[in-house]
C-alpha cells in the first residue's frame, strides 16, 4: 500500500508556520517515515502531482490569482488542513480591511499601478471548504505534530477549543491581571501557545485567535478596568486575527459605546 501523501502550501504569508514545521525536527523525521512528502516548496524542490491526501496550507487570500489558486488546491485535495492567523483568519494583513487600500497603495509604493492586490485579505475558508483549522501565529508544533498523526491514523484531531487562562492554571502562572493590572487577551484567547506571554509576566496578544465561546463585552471592561483607553482596546484587538468574527466584536463593542456616548440626548 502507497504511503499517504502530503502537500505544503504557501499563500499570503511570512512561511512562520511552515518553519514550525521544520523546527520539529526528528517528530518531523517519524511523520515523514509514514507519509510521502509530495509538495513543499519550503523543504524540497521535489513536486510530485496530485491529487494528495492531505494538504496543509498556509496563508490568506489577497490576489485574485490566489483566489483562483486555492480553489485548484482544494480539488487536489483529500483533506485540506488550514494552519496559522493568515490561513485561518486574514493574518495582520487583515488591517486592510478596516481601510482604504488604495491609499495605502499609493504612499508604499512609487508605481502602483503595478501592484495588483485584492481590497481585503480573507482567510482560506472565506473561499472554500476547510476540513480543521489549526490556530496560531506561529502555530505550535505539538499541535501540528497531533493533528498530521491524526489524520494518518483516521481519528479527529485533539485539539482543546478552551481559553489560554487554563493553560495559565495548569502551569501554575499568577494571573497578570489580577496581580500586576497588566492588560491580557487570554479570556478570550484559543489555547495553543502553553501561556508563554503570562509565564514571563507579560499579558496575552491573542496570538491564537478567539476559543470558541469568547464573551467580547466582559473582554473589554476587564481591558478598560486595566486602564485601557476605548482605542488601545481596539487596537488590542486588530492585531494578528483582526478579521475573525469574534475580535471584530471586541472592536465593535468600543464603537457602540463611543456612539451611545456622543449621542445626543
Amino acid at each position: 500500500m502507497d504511503a499517504p501523501t502530503l502537500a505544503v502550501w504557501k499563500f499570503a504569508s511570512c512561511d512562520g508556520c511552515q518553519l514550525t514545521l521544520l523546527d520539529c525536527e526528528d517528530d518531523l523525521l517519524a511523520v515523514a517515515g509514514r507519509v510521502r512528502i509530495a509538495h513543499f516548496l519550503e523543504a524540497t524542490r521535489e513536486v510530485l502531482p496530485g491529487p494528495y491526501d492531505v494538504s496543509l496550507v498556509e496563508g490568506s487570500i489577497t490576489t485574485a490569482e490566489d483566489a483562483e489558486r486555492i480553489r485548484r488546491v482544494r480539488e487536489m485535495s483529500r483533506t485540506l488542513v488550514t494552519i496559522g492567523a493568515c490561513a485561518t483568519a486574514g493574518g495582520v494583513q487583515a488591517l486592510r480591511n478596516f481601510a482604504d487600500v488604495e491609499e495605502f497603495r499609493s504612499l508604499v509604493y512609487a508605481h502602483p499601478e503595478y501592484v495588483s492586490t485584492l481590497a481585503t485579505s480573507t482567510p482560506i475558508a472565506a473561499h472554500v471548504d476547510v476540513d480543521f483549522e489549526l490556530r496560531g501565529c506561529p502555530i505550535d508544533g505539538r499541535q501540528l505534530l497531533e493533528v498530521i498523526t491524526a489524520l494518518l491514523v483516521g481519528r479527529k484531531p485533539n485539539i482543546a477549543s478552551h481559553s489560554v487562562c487554563f493553560e495559565c492554571k495548569r502551569r501554575g502562572n499568577v494571573c497578570v491581571v489580577v496581580a500586576h493590572g497588566t492588560p491580557c487577551l487570554g479570556p478570550v484567547t484559543h489555547a495553543g501557545c502553553g501561556a508563554l506571554c503570562p509565564a514571563h509576566n507579560r499579558g496575552c496578544y491573542g496570538c491564537f485567535g478567539p476559543m470558541d465561546t469568547p464573551n467580547a463585552a466582559a473582554q473589554v471592561a476587564l481591558l478598560r478596568a486595566t486602564g485601557m483607553a476605548d482605542g488601545d482596546v481596539e487596537r488590542a484587538s486588530r492585531t494578528f486575527n483582526a478579521g475573525t468574527p469574534a475580535f471584530i466584536e471586541l472592536s465593535r463593542v468600543t464603537t457602540r459605546r463611543e456612539a451611545h456616548r456622543d449621542a445626543p440626548l
